[in-house]
């Protein structure tokens, strides 16, 4: 299972504000049922098969695009490891254990 982070950017938008368009994104993807997924304050987070989160990022661009943008620039880090099933809870603990 892999773990993505999203940071979508519209661009060419006429207001500086941009959360109607991220809004937008997360609710396209907030429904799909094998995505788990977390907003957060620079990007969306989401954990499942590789190909159906690429297959989600898509999704979410074309939702941005079908709000009027006419350019979507986006980040995505991936971290699909194969060794043993990783999660958001997993990633988080193993670091917070560290810390105490």
């Amino acid at each position: 299972m892999a773990i993505l982070e999203l940071t979508l950017v519209p661009i060419g938008t006429q207001t500086t504000s941009l959360s109607k368009y991220i809004a937008k994104a997360y609710d396209n993807v907030n429904n799909k049922e094998k995505i788990k997924v977390e907003l957060n304050p620079m990007g969306t987070v989401m954990q499942g098969d590789i190909d159906e989160l690429l297959k989600a990022v898509r999704d979410m661009q074309e939702s941005v695009f079908e709000e009027g943008c006419d350019r979507v620039y986006s980040v995505i880090k991936i971290d699909d490891r194969r060794d043993k099933d990783a999660s958001f809870e997993q990633k988080l603990n193993s670091v917070n254990e560290k810390l105490k």
